[in-house]
């Protein structure tokens, strides 16, 4: 697997994740993961017991923490974080919606549980759709294209994903139940951050 399919495979699981509640078969997708849960030691640890009481660790542990985190105690938004007002913009004036616009990306509201398009899921969803743009620029070897979405992927990680992202996610850390929602958001912050690094030194190449 090339480094790019890796980058867009995780921020796909990531904006999965977040997006809404999980299903029994990707969870089990996510047990499997060998190079995965050596970065999730805990996970590691209970997954023998999480696989012989799947049904009831996804109903009624996940699927709890998840409404907990994402529904009822946390707002992940990024105009909750950066308005002063503290309140969401839902419309076509938010700087989200028109980076989107820019460059003809679209949401599905009903994809997830999702009320506005500056959500984290929608946000690690379109850095996800960015990364197949570059995988495809690669395969036809269109080194000008590459390094343009580079440069896209850059700008929205400054501009957007790391403006509050991390902020958020400590919140996830302390709020959650469960190790897996604290481990993943671990892993996103740590993943977010290399990943801004990882495109800056790509570009100055």
């Amino acid at each position: 697997m090339t480094v790019i399919e890796q980058r867009s495979n995780f921020y796909a699981l990531l904006s999965r994740i977040f997006i809404s509640e999980f299903e029994k078969e990707l969870l089990k997708n996510v047990l499997k993961n060998k190079e995965l849960l050596e970065m999730m030691p805990t996970l590691k640890e209970d997954k023998q017991s999480i696989i012989d009481n799947i049904n009831v660790y996804v109903e009624e542990i996940l699927n709890v923490d998840f409404t907990n985190l994402f529904l009822l105690h946390l707002t992940p938004y990024e105009s909750f974080f950066k308005r002063e007002d503290g309140m969401m913009n839902t419309g076509g004036s938010n700087p989200v919606v028109q980076f989107y616009e820019k460059y003809d990306f679209q949401v599905d509201l009903s994809r997830g549980r999702i009320i506005a398009s500056d959500h984290i899921g929608a946000e690690l969803e379109f850095m996800h759709v960015l990364l197949e743009g570059e995988k495809r620029a690669l395969t036809k070897k269109d080194e000008k294209s590459q390094l343009e979405i580079l440069e896209i992927e850059k700008e929205f990680l400054k501009e957007h994903l790391l403006s509050w992202v991390p902020l958020f996610l400590n919140q996830v850390r302390k709020e959650s139940e469960t190790s897996f929602y604290r481990e993943f958001a671990d892993l996103a912050i740590d993943f977010l951050f290399s990943d801004y690094e990882y495109i800056n030194d790509k570009l100055l190449l």
